[in-house]
C-alpha cells in the first residue's frame, strides 16, 4: 500500500472517532451541572460597564500608545 492509502484509512476510521469524541466532550462540558453560572457571567460581559438607570452611551476615546524610544 502506498502512503496515501494508509493515511486515508487512518483518517477515515480514527479521525472520525477522534472528531466524534471531541464533539461529545464539548457537549458534555457545555451542559455540565456547574456551568450555568459561567454561562450567565459570560452572557453579561457586554453589560458590565453599564450603570443601572443610565440611558446615555459612553463615548469611547481612542487610546494611543506612546511611541517606542528611537522610533520616528
Amino acid at each position: 500500500m502506498d502512503t496515501y492509502s494508509v493515511m486515508r484509512e487512518i483518517a477515515d476510521s480514527w479521525g472520525l472517532l477522534a472528531m466524534m469524541a471531541f464533539f461529545i466532550g464539548a457537549i458534555l462540558m457545555l451542559f455540565r451541572p456547574g456551568a450555568k453560572q459561567q454561562h450567565e457571567d459570560a452572557a453579561m460581559i457586554p453589560f458590565r460597564d453599564d450603570k443601572p438607570g443610565s440611558t446615555k452611551r459612553k463615548k469611547s476615546s481612542p487610546k494611543f500608545e506612546q511611541p517606542l524610544e528611537g522610533s520616528s
